[in-house]
């Protein structure tokens, strides 16, 4: 009898939109990329409802792979700065996906899950994300390390989110904002000295100077092809699943 194949659920949280599509055990996509504004202050209940309506005409999963952009520790929200901070608090967004659409989930900070779907899985390796906030993600021969918030470094009057967030793009213009963006890429490389650097999220397209040789820019669509690495221990990442009850 042939096996049935699993189908992964893979779902992107960002400050402005939440994305999602379905990937088969290779990473490919089973249907095409769709997304929803995400709602303006976002409560856990609103990103929960508006995965519901984002998914609503999705075909059969199996199992759920979430990237949220805050500070995830055993699947529980710590921070969540470019949503409603106070009411994701300590809040157990896996468990309320997986109670939710009754699936096991597997949920990690949104650069996390990005970088494991553009990674070469060669030496150190870093991913930043510019879109609402800034998002980093280091990996060491494809392992993913330990979480850093690095965004919430202090720097000037405020941390990197207020330095080269979507409100600094908007408050700097385009080319004060480039010329900022190159100087945190600068500063990257020699604090973190990665062999390859990714640059995704919605405003990388902006960026308007040369790159150096060893970074790459990478798009959404590609990032979220990392929600089938979740569930692929032989790529050196193990997360906790939450079931539903």
């Amino acid at each position: 009898m042939k096996q049935i194949e699993e189908k992964y659920l893979a779902i992107d949280i960002g400050g402005s939109h939440i994305k999602s599509t379905i990937l088969n055990i290779e990473g490919k996509m089973e249907i095409d990329y769709q997304k929803i504004a995400t709602p303006k202050n976002a409560t856990p209940e609103d990103v929960v409802n508006s995965i519901e309506t984002l998914i609503k005409e999705f075909p059969h999963y199996d199992k759920i792979s979430v990237g949220f952009p805050g500070f995830i520790k055993n699947g529980v929200v710590k921070t969540a700065p470019n949503l409603n901070n106070e009411a994701f608090k300590n809040f157990n967004l896996s468990q309320a996906i997986a109670s939710k659409f009754k699936k096991p989930v597997r949920l990690v900070n949104d650069a996390d899950m990005q970088g494991l779907g553009v990674i070469s899985r060669v030496g150190l390796e870093m991913v930043i994300t510019l879109g609402t906030g800034f998002g980093t993600a280091l990996f060491m021969d494809g392992k993913l390390l330990p979480h850093l918030e690095l965004a919430h470094l202090p720097i000037k009057k405020g941390d990197y989110d207020d330095f080269i967030g979507d409100k600094a793009l908007d408050q700097d213009g385009i080319d004060v904002w480039n010329e900022k963006v190159k100087s945190v890429l600068e500063t990257f490389s020699t604090v973190i000295n990665y062999d390859s650097l990714f640059l995704g999220g919605g405003n990388a397209k902006k960026i308007n100077f040369t790159l150096n040789d060893n970074i790459k820019l990478v798009g959404n669509r590609d990032g979220i092809k990392g929600g089938i690495f979740l569930w692929k221990e032989e790529d050196g990442y193990c997360v906790r699943t939450v079931n539903p009850i």
